[in-house]
């Protein structure tokens, strides 16, 4: 049998205000009509005081921890995925482990930008299979409100906080995760990105990002990776049961789907009501389709994402 990454729960977690196009227009020139045509949002949430991006990690690791019938205690490692950690250091994973009263673990950051949770999600896996920990938590945990421009409507519409989280076991059997690819090309690091840091400006920055550009790079290389992933699993576009895509923009998923001949009715979508969460975006998305009933345990799903950097990459695993 073949030693895998079993996923035995997932949660997500969600700041307490929702803000919907509606309040967003009373604060930016834009309206309703003309973010849900060209984006599909509706509505995003903003994290306000006392909420961190490790706080909604915490909520979302207990939240899987608890569908996994496990203690945190259980945990050997932590791999949180994050572009706006709640400090520069210690890393926002550790103190994930200290609000879960975790004692001793592995645990660090990880920082791929909207592809984050895929690469913590690569990296969890080959540990678990390396024997490092026999059980592990990754997260994908943002609060991008704090970077936004509020007065660029360009930008600041379409994006939100929320955070997701999946335990993960090392099990020997079919089910967990099948293949994981990633990439990165540097080269455009300029058209998605904040321009501030600790090494540069000193300051944390805003975001800032040519629209155009990284749509055209994401249709194509997110249809390659996954063609690439299943090849990887030995599997085609028919065997998939669902695809999780980073919740970027409704016209991105629909472009991508068309491009690889997949039925909408198996996308999972939840940009409407969440916006782009970044690294949360995926597993917050997995964990809706979990909780409504559509992916149930046995179906084979691809989760994929594209990021700034640029970063892109997918997992196939059998739920």
């Amino acid at each position: 049998m073949t030693l895998r990454s079993v996923i035995h729960g997932v949660g997500s977690a969600l700041p307490a205000q929702r803000l919907d196009n509606a309040e967003l227009a009373e604060r930016v020139d834009t309206t309703d009509e003309w973010i849900v045509e060209r984006t599909g949002i509706r509505m995003r949430y903003v994290a306000g005081e006392g909420e961190t991006t490790a706080t909604l990690a915490a909520d979302a690791a207990r939240k899987a921890l608890a569908q996994a019938g496990m203690d945190a205690s259980e945990i050997g490692l932590i791999v949180l995925a994050t572009a706006t950690p709640d400090q520069t250091f210690p890393s926002s994973a550790t103190k994930v482990q200290a609000l879960l009263g975790i004692q001793d673990c592995i645990a660090f950051d990880v920082h791929a930008v909207c592809t984050g949770f895929l690469y913590a999600l690569s990296v969890a896996d080959a540990m678990l299979r390396g024997g490092n920990a026999k059980s592990a938590i990754v997260i994908g945990s943002e609060t991008f409100s704090r970077i936004l421009d509020w007065e660029d409507r360009t930008t600041c519409v379409l994006f939100g906080d929320g955070a997701g989280a999946m335990v993960l076991r090392a099990e020997e059997g079919e089910r967990g995760i099948l293949a994981t690819r990633l990439h990165a090309d540097g080269r455009h690091g300029d058209m998605l990105y904040v321009d501030g840091g600790p090494s540069t400006t000193g300051t944390v920055g805003k975001l800032r990002m040519k629209g155009r550009e990284v749509f055209r790079h994401a249709v194509v290389n997110l249809a390659d990776v996954l063609g690439e992933v299943l090849t990887a699993a030995d599997l085609t576009p028919d065997d998939v049961d669902w695809v999780v895509p980073h919740q970027a923009n409704a016209r991105i998923i629909d472009a991508t789907a068309k491009k690889l001949g997949l039925s909408p009715e198996r996308v999972v979508v939840t940009v409407d009501r969440h916006a782009n969460t970044s690294a949360a975006s995926v597993p917050l998305a997995l964990d809706v389709a979990v909780q409504d009933g559509r992916i149930k345990r046995g179906d084979t799903v691809v989760l994929e994402a594209m990021g700034g950097g640029f970063t892109w990459g997918a997992a196939v695993l059998r739920f």
